[in-house]
């Protein structure tokens, strides 16, 4: 009996586990959103990600420009050099290329974006 309690709690905290990994590890809260121009839409967001963590790799259905607010982090974009950010830089990241932002130090990432995207797509979409 006490071995399938404990099989039965080491499932339990392994799916927990799971389930908190699979949490968005970046914020976004909309500003604004525009329907401009035709099958585009422009949406203005503040991005964050907590101390330590990262964005995950994604992409983005459009154009993405950013301002970094507040933190440090490495830009990771596919096909170019790592870029360490601080705050007053700002980035672009072309349409469907898959980047990450891991954050450095005891303060998260702080970043206004402005995205350029598809109105008929998701704003970001997970990259493998």
């Amino acid at each position: 009996m006490m071995k399938k309690t404990i099989f039965g709690l080491s499932l339990t905290v392994l799916g927990l586990g799971a389930a908190l990994a699979q949490q968005p590890a970046i914020k976004r809260t909309l500003l604004q959103k525009t329907d401009f121009p035709d099958g585009y839409t422009i949406v203005q967001a503040i991005a964050e990600v907590a101390a330590g963590g990262a964005a995950g790799r994604h992409t983005h259905p459009g154009v993405e420009t950013a301002y970094i607010l507040e933190g440090e982090a490495d830009l990771i974009v596919e096909g170019q050099p790592d870029r360490r950010l601080k705050p007053g830089d700002s980035f672009q990241i072309p349409a469907g290329v898959v980047h990450d932002a891991k954050v450095h130090g005891d303060k998260g990432l702080k970043v206004l974006g402005v995205y350029v995207v598809d109105k008929t797509r998701p704003l970001a979409s997970p990259a493998p």
